[in-house]
């Protein structure tokens, strides 16, 4: 499975301006009425590492199209939250995905 970085044929420390020519490039090579299939895949890709929450969150998560926010509500639900601790937990409720902190917070390790 490609990556949307492989898909957007970008670095994966690309700026949001690479990552959007990278974007309207292959939308003009793949518009949607000669391959909707391909298309599909190109925006979904875009749409997963568009800004810098988005990448934030697929950096995380893996998951290009699910918000923080979701996941986070998630994890809270299951009975075993990926293996992330309760006080990790509780960090990552109080920073903010814009904020280099939760950065920070999951680059640490434990102790």
């Amino acid at each position: 499975m490609n990556t949307a970085y492989e898909i957007l044929d970008v670095a994966t420390t690309a700026n949001d301006v690479g990552i959007k020519q990278a974007y309207l490039r292959l939308v003009k090579d793949n518009p949607p009425d000669r391959d909707q299939e391909k298309f599909q895949l190109i925006h979904n890709a875009y749409t997963a590492i568009k800004d810098h929450k988005s990448r934030v969150s697929y950096a995380l998560f893996m998951l290009p199209e699910t918000s923080f926010d979701t996941v986070i509500d998630q994890m809270l639900q299951t009975e075993h939250p990926a293996n992330f601790s309760a006080e990790l937990v509780n960090q990552l409720l109080r920073a903010s995905v814009d904020d280099a902190t939760l950065l920070n917070i999951i680059a640490t390790p434990k102790k």
